[in-house]
């Protein structure tokens, strides 16, 4: 419990009312509001918490954080305007909890792909060197070892800031999170003291919501912008963009690359499908992860670690003993040396290294055949350049449906196929049965074939019309694979 003038003298605001009110919580949903409640007026894509506001009173809020100028205002209701109210959400919630933040070690890692690879890969090396951790991600979220379900890359600017309290009372030390493009340019972020920020490339994606790539880019270098002097800021040198992130940002500033020089370089000895043999900075590292662009993971986690730990000559050991992350080229041995891959690949840029992964490393004269679909209600200009990139570069690929959502999955393929070269539509099978285009995909190889399924990964379910049934590639992949036994 505490008086609203303890929390707010830091803050840009116009107070209306009593500021020695006491607030015992603070919340954005009005259905959360309980009696001394301060309840932030947020105005989202989808609704409005302005809208709200007379709900969350008669609920019990006792305080109301908002922007627009109201029509009313309730007298023993204090009232706090402020210019940016989800940016100012971020920062009451910092000071509500003591900034009790300052006590943990918060490394993001924003970019279009390899976030949760990253942020995985550095939450299991920290905790094999004896550090109590926090994970924060697309798959899970881990409290010090309690597993929880995620349902956003980032969490809401309320959740968030619980969960950071529920890992510090778990007595963790490190805590490492993805931070979506969504999150950073909805301040879902907002008063988060990061210790250090990783950008890992940009390509297309998400430009349903950002409408522009530049927008996009925009929006992932706000995080850089934002932080402290005291953080680290760590970015691909090789990505185009890389060095944007950096342009502003007040946090000291390092690189890592496998081209040219950077702060942090990697060399690439050997790589089949067991894994690769790396040599980051000047020490060696036999890694189960696969492929150019883990090469570039591998680096980052390496980089960040050294950064944290100041070089703790224990990161080269616990490093080796990565294992991949869940859904993201996942192997899976099948009769007749079969090699079957599961991969979240879901934009054109990561379809594209996944698919340059395993031609370096598959026998010529072998076939790749490929899975893959596109979401609905998502960005769908990248349908037919994924569309393209699946039938130029393999030898059999089958368009099927990827969590079509509310859309009408045929149209999503029919999409797709608008990016198919005329000579590579024989190529092309459509689908529209996930479970059939795997089975399907599987019976179609041969001895020594390679079969990638793209765009789920690690999800466990099918949503289709505002249902989420069970689904399981994996699953489906193995049943498919012990038919052909």
């Amino acid at each position: 419990m505490k008086t609203l003038d303890l929390i707010i003298p830091t803050l840009n605001l116009t107070v209306r009312g009593n500021s020695q009110i006491e607030v015992l919580g603070i919340t954005a949903d009005s259905r959360t509001v309980r009696e001394g409640t301060l309840f932030a007026a947020i105005k989202g894509t989808q609704v409005d918490g302005h809208d709200y506001i007379e709900s969350a009173i008669q609920s019990g809020a006792t305080a109301i954080l908002h922007e627009y100028s109201l029509e009313s205002y309730h007298p023993g209701i204090c009232y706090l305007q402020a210019q940016d109210a989800p940016e100012t959400l971020g920062q009451l919630l910092y000071e509500f909890n003591d900034r009790c933040l300052d006590d943990l070690i918060v490394v993001g890692t924003t970019g279009t792909n390899g976030k949760t690879t990253v942020s995985t890969l550095l939450f299991d090396l920290f905790t094999q060197m004896g550090y109590k951790c926090g994970l924060i991600s697309t798959v899970t979220i881990q409290v010090a070892g309690d597993t929880r379900i995620s349902t956003h890359t980032t969490p809401d600017a309320v959740a968030l800031h619980a969960l950071f309290k529920d890992m510090l009372e778990a007595g963790c030390t490190h805590v490492f999170m993805e931070v979506s493009s969504h999150a950073i340019h909805q301040k879902r972020i907002a008063g988060v003291p990061f210790y250090g920020a990783i950008f890992t490339n940009i390509t297309h994606d998400h430009l349903d919501y950002h409408v522009t790539f530049d927008e996009y880019i925009k929006a992932k270098k706000m995080f850089f912008d934002g932080l402290r002097d005291t953080a680290f800021s760590l970015t691909n040198k090789d990505d185009r963009n890389g060095l944007v992130m950096l342009q502003n940002t007040r946090a000291t500033r390092y690189t890592y690359g496998l081209n040219g020089t950077a702060d942090f370089n990697a060399k690439i000895w050997e790589c089949d499908f067991s894994g690769m043999h790396l040599r980051l900075f000047d020490k060696d590292i036999w890694s189960p992860l696969i492929g150019r662009f883990n090469a570039y993971n591998m680096m980052a986690v390496y980089a960040a670690a050294t950064l944290i730990t100041e070089g703790n000559e224990e990161i080269e050991v616990a490093m080796s003993a990565l294992k991949r992350v869940s859904g993201r080229f996942e192997t899976m041995a099948g009769p007749g040396n079969r090699t079957v891959i599961i991969d979240y690949a879901h934009t054109p840029d990561a379809l594209e290294n996944v698919i340059a992964t395993i031609q370096e490393i598959q026998k010529n004269a072998s076939q790749l055949i490929c899975v893959v679909g596109c979401g609905g209600n998502r960005d769908a200009e990248k349908r037919p350049k994924m569309g393209r990139i699946a039938s130029q570069k393999s030898q059999r690929c089958i368009f099927t449906s990827d969590n079509p959502r509310n859309e009408d999955p045929n149209t999503i393929i029919s999409e797709m196929m608008l990016g198919v070269a005329t000579i590579d539509s024989r190529k092309v099978l459509k689908i529209t049965d996930r479970a059939e285009a795997i089975k399907t995909a599987i019976a179609l190889s041969y001895p020594g074939d390679v079969i990638l399924i793209a765009g789920k990964g690690h999800e466990t379910y099918q949503e289709t019309n505002g249902l989420r049934i069970e689904f399981d590639d994996r699953i489906w992949a193995q049943n498919a694979l012990n038919d052909i036994s």
